[in-house]
């Protein structure tokens, strides 16, 4: 009986635990897709513009992907000089960091701009008129500030 109660005991413990991983992250190809929905949605984009989107924001994602690869080394890299007191190597390693910041922004900046292009007179007015109220896809969590299309 005992070793009934420890198996079921047990099992029970062992099932929030399994349950506690984290999730995945979504790649580029699905991080760019859930930007073109969300911008389908607020600007009643066409099928043509959709690809257009996709194209532009995938690539943009793809490049963003290749820069949060080396930050995560570059992340190590400062962690192993805080650890040894190497005051050089934090500064190469932040401005490293602070480099591909900027680099990442452009990215996504000139994303944002090439996806403007492709919109009618109609829906830059309204990705402005989104933006002035905070609410235009420029300004979603995890994407940069608005780029000034107001």
């Amino acid at each position: 009986m005992r070793y009934l109660i420890a198996a079921i005991l047990a099992a029970i413990i062992a099932v929030p635990v399994s349950a506690q991983t984290p999730p995945k992250p979504p790649s580029a190809s699905e991080m760019a897709q859930h930007k073109v929905k969300t911008l389908t949605a607020l600007l009643n984009l066409t099928s043509t513009q959709q690809q257009q989107a996709q194209a532009i924001y995938g690539s943009a994602a793809k490049s963003e992907q290749t820069l949060r690869e080396g930050e995560k080394e570059a992340r190590e890299a400062l962690r192993a000089a805080i650890k040894n007191d190497d005051t050089a190597a934090i500064d190469q390693v932040a401005a490293t960091l602070g480099q591909s910041m900027g680099e990442s922004t452009s990215i996504r900046a000139k994303a944002d701009a090439a996806f403007y292009q492709i919109l009618t007179p109609e829906q830059q007015s309204k990705l402005s008129d989104l933006e002035s109220q905070h609410l235009g896809p420029f300004d979603l969590p995890g994407g940069p500030p608005a780029m000034g299309f107001r």
